[in-house]
């Protein structure tokens, strides 16, 4: 017969020994996911050096601000599909959901003559609609995501392009002061979507860390089945997830729009990929489970110096599509092998 004090004792120690393990995993998962935003903030700075040194015009302050407003529309998409690739997930339709954003705010602002806040929270809720059916497809239809984002992605450019009848809806003569949105200057030099883009990202990064609605994007990506079984209704905490993630696709939608001072249906196509390729070069984990929202920031940068900085070297568009393909490459391969060393 065991003794059941040692019998306790023994399980105590087990107890004692697998929470040990665990907050080990956790520090050395905090330590990679720290080094990993340490390499690629290490790359931007190389880049900015490298373009520097290369063209006396790309380290000007105006170039600067041109580099941080680009960084505005892919970091706002890339904050918002942060969320859905740590839940395993991925995003197709952000480049054509933007648009179709873009193109429900012209058609609010200029075509019905709303007031400027009706347009953009319209725009905002065509976005989370848009997330709303994604996440629906992918938790309920049990469509992948890749297959119910890429009908969306396809379902999103036809509705641009079928609303705004093949063309431009243009804010200058209904709605002149929608630019200052973006253009605008409520610190002197610094456009205000790149205010925007700040605000953002301190929301996603609270979201992400502080709240519960972050817990369970993690815990969803880490072990679906597992935090199912635990009691959370998964289905329910990632359609909020896609509708976040369309409410920040929403954002970009008007802010593009008003960068351009008009609303242009074709205009999308692309995004999508630059923001995906943000968020991997930023550590998030394509199999669910990890990021941040301080990479995903540091990814968007070093997209946008990449993009200026070959732009400012007069490279031909489709060499700077090489480039851009095979830095995203690169950003795979070595989540890959992040991956299966976790493993």
């Amino acid at each position: 017969m065991s003794n059941p004090q040692q019998s306790g004792s023994t399980t105590t120690v087990v107890q004692q020994a697998v929470s040990e393990n665990t907050d080990k995993r956790d520090v050395s998962g905090m330590l990679k996911r720290q080094l990993q935003q340490s390499l690629a903030f290490g790359t931007l700075v190389v880049l900015v050096l490298i373009f520097s040194i290369a063209s006396p015009n790309f380290f000007t302050f105006s170039n600067i601000a041109s580099v941080l407003l680009s960084t505005a529309v892919i970091g706002i998409l890339a904050l918002g599909t942060t969320f859905v690739i740590i839940t395993g997930g991925i995003d197709l339709s952000l480049g054509t959901g933007m648009a179709l954003c873009a193109v429900m705010t012209g058609v609010f602002i200029t075509n019905m003559g709303l007031p400027i806040w009706v347009g953009v929270l319209g725009g905002i809720a065509t976005g989370v609609l848009m997330g709303l059916v994604n996440g629906v497809n992918v938790t309920y239809l049990r469509l992948p995501p890749f297959i119910a984002t890429l009908a969306m992605m396809m379902i999103a450019g036809g509705l641009a392009l079928v609303i705004s009848g093949v063309a431009p809806i243009y804010f200058s003569t209904s709605a002149p002061s929608f630019k200052l949105i973006a253009l605008g200057t409520i610190i002197p030099g610094i456009p205000n979507a790149v205010l925007v883009t700040a605000l953002l990202a301190i929301i996603a990064f609270v979201v992400l860390s502080r709240t519960l609605l972050g817990r369970y994007t993690f815990a969803i990506g880490s072990n679906e089945e597992a935090t199912r079984l635990s009691g959370v209704n998964t289905r329910r905490w990632t359609i909020f997830v896609y509708m976040l993630s369309g409410a920040f696709t929403g954002v970009a939608g008007i802010i593009i729009a008003s960068r351009l001072d008009s609303a242009q249906p074709q205009i999308g196509m692309g995004y999508e990929l630059q923001a995906i390729a943000a968020v991997i070069i930023g550590g998030t984990s394509l199999l669910g489970g990890r990021g941040s929202i301080i990479g995903t920031v540091i990814g968007a940068l070093i997209m946008s110096v990449l993009v200026n900085g070959l732009s400012i070297l007069s490279i031909k568009t489709e060499w700077r599509d090489i480039v851009i393909g095979i830095v995203v490459l690169i950003a795979v391969f070595f989540d890959s092998l992040r991956n299966r060393q976790r493993t």
